[in-house]
């Protein structure tokens, strides 16, 4: 028991941190074993497999990037067409402006023609009437006068030239004093 004692006294006096010399030298073959293991294998995996993720983060950059210049692009290009249509629009609505505006002009002209033509007309059909007027009416007048003159005077005065031409001048001085007094 003394041999014992003696013994844990011994290896108490060696340093708890410090393994002893097989375990340390295990332990470091055991190390540089998992250490060349992870170097030669896993490392170059794990290396490739974070290029090929930065490749790939890099190309969808890239790629977004292209699009977002194909993007503006089309966006510029629908700006572009888009002013375009509101141009032609403006054109357009205020060529029809000007067409309305035309066909208003003629339309006014047209009507101020038409209405002068049946005034004139109006006024042909108004002489005409008035001279068809008059010369019933010197026919009428004449006659009614040729009758009263016959009924005064007893007897009948059927010379026709000779009445013409008492009934013209009659109805020409009435006319003369109808315009004089206009």
């Amino acid at each position: 028991m003394i041999a014992n004692l003696v013994q844990l006294a011994t290896e108490s006096e060696q340093n708890p941190l410090m393994p002893p010399g097989p375990e340390l030298l295990v332990g470091t073959i055991a190390f540089a074993i998992v250490f060349f293991f992870f170097w030669k294998k896993l490392l170059p995996n794990i290396n490739k497999v974070l290029e090929e993720r930065r490749a790939a983060i890099e190309g969808g950059i890239e790629e977004a990037d292209a699009m977002k210049t194909e993007a503006q692009s089309v966006l510029e290009q629908y700006k572009a067409q888009l002013a375009e249509a509101r141009h032609e629009a403006a054109r357009l609505r205020q060529e029809a402006q000007e067409q309305g505006a035309t066909l208003i002009a003629e339309m006014r002209a047209e009507g101020q023609r038409q209405r002068e033509e049946i005034i004139a007309a109006g006024h042909t059909q108004i002489e005409a009437d008035r001279k068809a007027a008059a010369s019933a009416l010197r026919q009428d007048v004449g006659k009614l006068a040729t009758d009263l003159a016959g009924k005064l005077v007893g007897e009948s005065l059927e010379d026709h030239a000779r009445q013409s031409r008492t009934i013209d001048r009659f109805l020409d001085e009435l006319e003369e004093k109808a315009e004089a007094a206009r």
